[in-house]
């Protein structure tokens, strides 16, 4: 598969004279595309609903277009709860899944009605201190062990902090059915950015077996399964991208081989696909602004691990595109840098791209989850701003870059600016 663009060399010369390199760009037009996708392969299940991971992309103007597609947002922290709330998602538009959970965030997700999902057992006598407890709720699973898809192991649960075990999972619901609530949810996530279409056929199959048993040993309602997400995106060309529509259908197929005859023919899908939704849809636009000739060849970008940590933080791949120079050769071995006095500030490591020179603008791709959000100010780095494609071509700040008062402002720094 060829990685392209979403944006051309002529559109990013254009864009650079209202917004200064580095920046992510989005594309609304292919957000609300694949939205739509989303929705049609899960449109057999009356109940179904995507919850957008806000973790992944957490800015209003993002969660409004999600919005506008019908979906809700997927919520982990007090001000990912403020941001949902400040664009009109509140009451079972959101879905809390937090761990390790302060009093103060438990407060706000009751009182902007959330379904919340407790990752522990020992949350729920927690919560009750705090908030009366709700018609729905949830419980975060965690079977341990390895999770395989034919044999092949996926991921690690019993190595995650995340969820109950089976045992508590009973526990959990027989105590919250004493406090009164009436329909439960299931959740778990068991494998991280999965280029696989068995995976959520797979869990949804384990999700739905433990539903059936929880309903039985419980005499619970059982409302909802989270397949919460997973389902990931090919960072590299050679990669195959997941399909939506098998996924949908694979669903589909354990849920009538499972949950009906079970008589549970009710149970509503959600899903929190923040990465498939987002990630293909962004990008960062940097410039070259050096280069340098040493035991390697490097190529130093005005954007930094500061505005996209992935790659310095575990090696992940992000495809490299030098606009302008989609049909060269890929002759030139470069490490591509950035400016942190670290080591690991390397977008990409003896990646074979044209030749570069400085000036010359690079998009590095897939940046449109997991992005922007994992930003950071270390050695006193802004960061970046945030712009939209717009559906007619024209672009729309959705964030601002940060300013050096934007650094300062925790800080009492009068004096020091003062002298």
């Amino acid at each position: 598969m060829q990685k392209k663009p979403f944006v051309t060399l002529s559109q990013v010369e254009e864009m650079t004279k209202t917004y200064p390199t580095p920046f992510h760009l989005y594309d609304e037009k292919a957000i609300r595309e694949n939205a739509r996708k989303v929705k049609a392969a899960f449109a057999w299940n009356k109940g179904f609903k995507e919850y957008f991971a806000v973790k992944a992309t957490p800015n209003p103007r993002i969660l409004q277009i999600l919005k506008e597609e019908g979906f809700g947002a997927d919520c982990s922290s007090y001000t990912e709860l403020l941001m949902s709330d400040a664009v009109g998602l509140n009451g079972h538009n959101i879905m809390f899944s937090s761990n390790v959970t302060p009093a103060e965030d438990f407060e706000l997700a009751a009182k902007l009605g959330a379904i919340i999902n407790f990752d522990d057992i020992t949350h729920i006598d927690f919560y009750e201190k705090i908030a009366p407890f709700q018609e729905t709720m949830s419980c975060r699973f965690n079977p341990g062990g390895d999770f395989k898809i034919d044999n092949e192991i996926m991921d690690c649960p019993q190595e995650a902090k995340y969820g109950m075990t089976r045992p508590q999972l009973t526990e959990a619901f027989l105590k919250l059915k004493e406090k009164g609530v009436k329909h439960f949810g299931i959740h778990a996530f068991l494998a991280s950015n999965t280029v696989a279409n068995e995976y959520y056929p797979v869990l949804a199959r384990i999700l739905f077996e433990t539903a059936v048993e929880l309903q039985k040993e419980t005499g619970v309602h059982i409302a909802f399964v989270n397949l919460s997400g997973g389902v990931g995106i090919p960072y590299r060309p050679d990669q195959k991208p997941n399909d939506i529509m098998a996924i949908g259908e694979g669903v589909r197929k354990a849920y009538e081989e499972v949950l009906v005859p079970a008589g549970m023919g009710d149970v509503a899908i959600y899903t929190e696909l923040g990465r498939f939704i987002l990630a293909p849809y962004g990008c960062l636009i940097t410039k070259c602004v050096h280069q340098k000739h040493t035991h390697k060849e490097y190529i130093g970008c005005d954007a930094c691990a500061a505005n996209l940590m992935r790659p310095a933080m575990y090696g992940a791949y992000h495809h490299i595109t030098v606009l302008g120079k989609e049909d060269a050769p890929c002759d030139h071995k470069y490490d591509v840098t950035g400016g942190l006095c670290e080591n690991n500030d390397k977008f990409a490591i003896d990646r074979m791209l044209p030749e570069i020179n400085i000036g010359d603008y690079l998009v590095i791709h897939d940046t449109g989850a997991h992005g922007f959000a994992m930003g950071y100010n270390y050695n006193g780095k802004l960061r970046s701003a945030e712009v939209l494609l717009k559906e007619d071509g024209s672009t729309e700040l959705i964030r601002r870059a940060e300013r050096p008062e934007d650094y300062f402002a925790t800080l009492d720094v009068t004096g020091v600016f003062n002298k």
